[in-house]
């Protein structure tokens, strides 16, 4: 297993990430979801890995990632980004997030698409109104001593009831991840989520655009991606039917569209 590697964010911030497969391979980009951290890509990174230089890193806030107390903003979690890939760099690369990880690819795509290839959105949204119930969210997590019943609502929001209640493997990887969450950092991240609102902007991305939705997501519904989908000039769509870690209950359908729409000549 490589390790874990650290740059310092313009703003002073760690943040850690890393690499897999060849040096000589295209750059892809993996950002993570709210509450997880850059392992939540473990089981699609050895096949990733056999065609792209993969770049895997925990957002602000997750993971070995700095936790900066306050709110964050869409800008500087995609100026994370740009700034890992100056730092290695890297000019162009394919990016792939789910949810947070998502929104950060629709900033990069309307903000910077001159650094990115092909740009795949899964389970996310380009707005997740309204603000106020994120000011309720910000403050019940500042408010909490350990992140147990966070992470259990996390969990049933995430997966369908029959993985939850087996607690397989995958559930308590990402149970584990949950509760080693740093609450400053979700609160943080929430106040980006909060100022979301990408709708009109969307019909700026230029670059190819594969959209992923699952189509019993009660978080970033079917009919975000749907949306996203239809703003973004000429992207696609493909509606798993997955709660909202498509990624995790459908692993084989996932792999297989990201890896047909990067690859396709």
């Amino acid at each position: 297993m490589n390790p874990l590697s650290y740059l310092t964010a313009s703003d002073g911030a760690r943040i850690a990430y890393r690499l897999d497969g060849d040096a000589d391979r295209p750059w892809l980009v993996l950002s993570n979801s709210i509450g997880t951290d850059l392992h939540m890509w473990d089981a699609q990174v050895p096949e990733l890995a056999r065609h792209f230089h993969v770049l895997r890193y925990d957002a602000r806030g997750h993971g070995a990632s700095d936790a900066p107390p306050g709110e964050y903003t869409l800008e500087r979690l995609g100026r994370d980004v740009i700034e890992l890939l100056d730092a290695l760099r890297v000019q162009r690369a394919h990016f792939l997030g789910l949810s947070l990880g998502g929104m950060v690819g629709q900033w990069l795509g309307v903000h910077a698409g001159e650094r990115i290839d092909r740009l795949v959105l899964s389970n996310t949204s380009a707005y997740l109104g309204p603000a106020e119930q994120w000011a309720e969210r910000i403050a019940s997590v500042l408010g909490v001593e350990d992140m147990a019943d966070t992470a259990e609502m996390f969990l049933g929001n995430w997966f369908p009831a029959a993985m939850r209640e087996a607690d397989g493997p995958q559930i308590q990887a990402f149970r584990g991840m949950l509760l080693s969450t740093d609450p400053r950092g979700l609160a943080g991240n929430y106040a980006a989520v909060r100022d979301l609102d990408l709708r009109e902007a969307l019909a700026a991305v230029s670059r190819p655009t594969l959209v992923i939705a699952g189509r019993y997501d009660t978080v970033t519904l079917a009919s975000h991606g749907e949306e996203i989908a239809a703003r973004v000039p000429g992207a696609s769509l493909l509606v798993l039917p997955a709660v909202h870690l498509s990624n995790v209950e459908y692993p084989d359908e996932f792999i297989g569209a990201v890896l047909g729409f990067l690859l396709r000549a």
